[in-house]
């Protein structure tokens, strides 16, 4: 090769390096501006919209007004990672295999008194006919790896990842229409007990919905659905229920009742912060006591049906989901409550919030904070979002981190 080949080559390395580097630098802080389905669906116009919409002037918006004594900043709304809808593998695709990892992880100490180890799963894990021996494999491949909770999606754009008799009657089909093996939860959650670990059913996007849900048009013929478009992320429409509609909030009790009855060993039932009406939705509009009162009677319908079964939430901090989702959960009744924490610039004012309940719900690209979390006595629980999609590369790297920090 000639010098001046050499010298021609070098710099188209350093210019692509160069571009490599500075899409990273701009694309990096509006990952979180990226809506999972649109991803999901392979919506790449909808994606590129998403991050090419400004960010805001500002991460922090300043409130001396905030409870429990915190006066600190509290994170800007909609512009960051808001809702945690997670990842989902494609009905089109299967599901990856997993093969299971023979090493035997010895907890250390700190990570061994947290009460969840847990990971979050979508529904789609489950389609695509996933067999017993997959499914069976994959619980224990997490066992392996440190986890002790599997937070499983059954639900999802209105409609259920099981047979439901509830769907049956109101809608003349039993499920979401996705290919999955009836006994999947079942085989989850025996196998999960038979390693000592828990199941908790996360009722994914809760009471939102966009036009690609099998319910969307008879919802909208009900008149199920309160004014305007959730814009939540740019680019994504979402449509909210209405709780205050007798026939939504009797449709979710019997779907809530039905499913502990169904599953009556299973470990809880999640709700996260799609349960929540944003303030920018039009008019003013103020649901706050009508969604108590809905999540009220859903865990009134969960207890009675199975009393055994732990009502738990996953949302923003109390103030947060409060003053701009109408989502008062610290009222809600719920037996547990986990703070997601996915505004790593916020982290210390969350953490504030994260000691006084039951938990946080990071993100995969937050395991910087996992040494941190594990020595503090005061964060009960830890549970794993992963929003690269990949929730067996996420369980890996957890394993990972555990094994080093022997």
């Amino acid at each position: 090769m000639s010098a001046s080949s050499q010298k021609s080559g070098c710099g188209c390395f350093f210019f692509l390096l160069l571009l490599v580097v500075g899409a990273g630098v701009w694309i990096f802080p509006r990952l979180g501006r990226i809506d999972i389905e649109t991803a999901r669906d392979g919506d790449l116009i909808g994606v590129f919209k998403q991050l090419t919409t400004p960010l805001p002037d500002s991460e922090l918006v300043a409130d001396s007004a905030r409870p429990g004594g915190l006066n600190a900043a509290v994170p800007e709304p909609p512009a960051e990672i808001i809702q945690m809808s997670l990842p989902e593998v494609s009905p089109s695709e299967p599901p990856p295999a997993v093969a299971p990892d023979d090493s035997t992880l010895v907890l250390p100490e700190a990570w061994s008194k947290k009460v969840f180890r847990g990971i979050y799963l979508s529904r789609y894990q489950a389609t695509n006919r996933a067999s017993e021996q997959m499914i069976r494999d994959r619980v224990r491949y997490y066992k392996q790896q440190g986890i002790n909770t599997i937070l499983h999606g059954v639900w999802g754009n209105g409609c259920t990842m099981y047979k439901s008799d509830v769907m049956q009657q109101t809608f003349g089909y039993p499920s979401c229409p996705n290919q999955f093996q009836d006994p999947w939860l079942d085989w989850l959650i025996d196998e999960a007990h038979q390693q000592g670990m828990q199941v908790h059913a996360y009722f994914e996007k809760g009471i939102k919905l966009d036009k690609n849900s099998p319910i969307f048009e008879v919802a909208t013929t009900k008149g199920w659905f309160v004014p305007g478009i959730d814009k939540t992320y740019p680019g994504v429409d979402h449509y909210l229920l209405n709780v205050k509609n007798k026939a939504v909030a009797d449709y979710f009790k019997a779907i809530s009742a039905e499913f502990v009855r169904r599953y009556p060993t299973i470990d809880a039932v999640q709700w996260d912060d799609y349960v929540g009406y944003h303030d920018e939705l039009p008019g003013e509009v103020d649901r706050t006591a009508v969604l108590t009162q809905f999540m009220r009677d859903i865990r009134a319908a969960v207890k009675q049906a199975n009393p055994a079964v732990s009502f738990d939430v996953c949302h923003h901090n109390p103030y947060w989901g409060k003053r701009y989702f109408d989502a008062d959960w610290a009222n809600w009744q719920v037996d547990r409550a986990f703070i997601q924490v996915y505004n790593d610039a916020n982290f210390a004012v969350e953490l504030d919030y994260v000691e006084q309940y039951q938990g946080i719900s990071i993100s995969d690209t937050q395991f910087d904070r996992l040494e941190a979390l594990a020595n503090n006595p005061n964060v009960e629980s830890v549970l794993l979002f992963p929003a690269n999609g990949k929730p067996e590369e996420t369980a890996r790297r957890f394993g990972e981190f555990l094994r080093a920090a022997k």
